[in-house]
């Protein structure tokens, strides 16, 4: 029975992994169970035993991707809970831009195709996964901002952050796509320094905000605060 279950694990890990690489490449509505179990050398019984339907194993081929992503990459880049906020600011987004620049990470290749052909089935399951990642990412952008610096605005400051490190998957999708002339333009060669410009940038636009909070007259509000939208574009890490 041992052997049993070890067997069936492997194969649903197997699933998984293919599962993975076929809807990074594909997109949910173009891949088929048939192509999957084939990668994976396992039968479509084993698809309805592990995970009951092709949506299931989507989303979980999402988490398989993300967990992997993770553990390679940990969300605080190695740097201790006691560094300095800044230091704690880098090491998140170097890992985010290293999860980005990782050609074995598939989790980003399947937001892009969900995002260009939505689903819904992911959107639950990506804010669950990802909410942890940008709690702590906002919560080192309010102690960098002070206490005057709103909601709205730390948010605002994160999206900022994490739309230069998305930008950098989309440099790499044209360099593999054939269009020489943007690619150029776009090209990272350099992921470190490309980390360290998103940090100086980053941290040059924040002081500019923070200095404003500071001056008399310095405000906690800004246009459009309290509206609220869930979108998977801003909760992408």
């Amino acid at each position: 029975m041992k052997i049993l279950r070890k067997d069936a694990e492997q194969t649903r890990q197997s699933l998984l992994a293919a599962g993975s690489a076929i809807f990074a490449d594909k997109g949910y509505r173009d891949t088929t169970i048939a192509e999957i179990c084939e990668r994976a050398k396992a039968n479509i019984a084993a698809v309805n035993y592990h995970f009951g339907d092709k949506e299931t194993l989507y989303r979980e081929s999402w988490r398989h991707a993300f967990l992997k992503s993770i553990a390679t990459h940990p969300p605080d880049g190695g740097v201790a809970e006691d560094a300095p906020p800044e230091d704690r600011l880098r090491g998140q987004i170097a890992a985010i831009l290293h999860r980005v620049a990782d050609q074995e990470s598939k989790e980003f290749l399947i937001l892009l195709k969900e995002f260009a052909n939505h689903t819904g089935l992911l959107k639950d399951l990506v804010l669950e996964e990802v909410r942890p990642i940008r709690i702590r990412m906002e919560a080192v952008l309010r102690q960098i901002l002070g206490e005057r610096a709103s909601k709205v605005q730390v948010r605002f400051c994160t999206i900022s952050i994490l739309t230069q490190c998305i930008n950098a998957i989309v440099a790499g999708l044209t360099r593999t796509q054939g269009w020489e002339d943007e690619a150029e333009s776009l090209k990272i060669d350099n992921i470190e320094e490309f980390i360290d410009h998103v940090v100086g940038f980053s941290l040059g636009g924040i002081a500019s905000i923070r200095k404003t909070l500071q001056s008399p007259g310095g405000t906690r509000k800004s246009r459009g605060a309290g509206r609220k939208k869930a979108d998977l574009i801003a909760n992408p890490v």
